[in-house]
């Protein structure tokens, strides 16, 4: 073993004395700051994940809309762009927000209208987490979410009173509210679908807005949104065979300032967080300090016996990656055992009264994670990095140590 490694080792073996402790308080440091980082690293990601997921599931892969408003002609566009290879369903559609009353508890959701006989074809997964009744939009049904029929209390078969805007501004006709029958009820596990959405016919949504034909965009449903390349394809596919009259966009372009949001966000909360990781690395300077001190006869005595200034200076950088390696190790398990113990904790947290991820604002059933290797890597190297940083300046303090001042201590 190389004389700085077996030092280093030697000064980071456990001993009962004041540098031990220091010692064991700047590797909890470093322990506790890649934890977190990876921890909060992971649930971001799982959230952006989450709503990927989610809106892939629920919303249209690809949106038609006109620029002048209302497609006139929505059934021979929607029939051209079924023509387009990749193109798996395609439905007019209207979307209006509207308000819902049962029993005098209203809300506030949006109505979207899809043609009856296409709604399978266009919403598979979304009707695979029917939750009760049935995914039936014919004549005046309608499906809505878990937490929207929770929050007015009605349940399948019960019909539900929907006042459209034409209700409020028309001053010609006297417009009465809508009966609607609740066919199904849904959930995706998210409370902005379960709640903010209400699916019907394309017919009774176009009597909500007073059209008698024509729709405000066409629904697009595609083979593989989940590859770029054939994706891309099939969007550019669909552009030309459509012509410039038409605004076409993928998923991620109408919901782009949610996923720059999360981004954002994430960055944001990854810069602060390694700065508390900085913090707790450059304790490491700290204990080398204290190390130095503590040891400096020691450091004489072996100057004296012909140990060269480099070979100390590199004990002691040896020693400052042995403690943070030591906590990029540690922190990286302790990060991986609290997630997968993550919504069991919440769990916990919630019966003595304290909401981590309260339902209320995130509207989410379960914690979403994942852990990317290469930020796990990502906060690894920075941390050896950093240590090495930290490590210089106490390295160096003891590498000039004269060999006869430090005997006299």
């Amino acid at each position: 073993m190389p004389f700085p490694l077996f030092l280093a080792v030697k000064y980071l073996k456990p001993k009962r004395s004041v540098t031990s402790v220091v010692t064991v308080i700047s590797v909890l440091g470093v322990i506790l700051g890649v934890a977190i980082v990876i921890i909060v690293r992971a649930v971001m990601t799982g959230f952006g994940d989450m709503w990927r997921e989610k809106i892939l599931a629920f919303k249209p892969h690809i949106t038609v809309s006109a620029y002048d408003g209302i497609i006139q002609d929505d059934e021979a566009l929607a029939v051209q762009a079924a023509e387009v290879d990749g193109v798996v369903a395609v439905s007019p559609s209207v979307e209006i927000r509207v308000l819902v009353e049962r029993d005098r508890m209203v809300q506030a959701p949006v109505v979207v209208g899809i043609a009856p006989d296409r709604a399978a074809a266009l919403h598979p997964e979304l009707s695979s987490r029917i939750e009760s009744g049935t995914f039936d939009l014919e004549g005046d049904n309608i499906i809505l979410g878990t937490d929207l029929a929770s929050q007015l209390n009605i349940r399948v078969g019960d019909t539900l009173l929907v006042y459209s805007p034409m209700n409020l501004v028309s001053r010609d006709e006297v417009y009465f509210p809508e009966e609607l029958i609740v066919a199904g009820i849904f959930n995706m596990g998210q409370g902005h679908f379960d709640t903010g959405f209400v699916i019907t016919s394309l017919g009774v949504a176009r009597d909500l807005m007073g059209l008698t034909r024509g729709a405000y965009s066409l629904q697009v449903k595609t083979e593989n949104p989940d590859d770029p390349r054939r994706f891309g394809e099939v969007v550019t596919a669909l552009r030309r065979k459509l012509g410039p009259s038409y605004l076409v966009r993928t998923w991620h372009e109408v919901d782009r300032d949610l996923f720059s949001a999360l981004a954002v966000e994430k960055n944001m909360m990854v810069i602060l967080l390694m700065f508390i990781t900085i913090v707790a690395i450059f304790c490491v300077t700290n204990t080398l300090i204290v190390i130095t001190v503590r040891k400096t006869h020691e450091i004489g005595l072996l100057k004296a016996l012909g140990f060269s200034s480099r070979q100390i200076m590199w004990a002691f950088v040896l020693l400052g990656w042995l403690q943070c390696l030591a906590g990029a190790v540690l922190g990286t398990g302790l990060a991986y055992a609290v997630l997968h113990n993550l919504q069991r904790m919440v769990d916990l947290l919630a019966r003595f009264g304290l909401q981590v991820f309260p339902k209320s604002i995130y509207g989410l059933d379960e914690i979403p994670w994942r852990v990317l290797p290469s930020e796990v890597l990502q906060v690894c190297i920075s941390v050896i990095i950093f240590c090495t940083l930290a490590s210089i300046i106490p390295a160096w303090r003891a590498a000039r140590m004269d060999p006869v001042d430090a005997l006299r201590e």
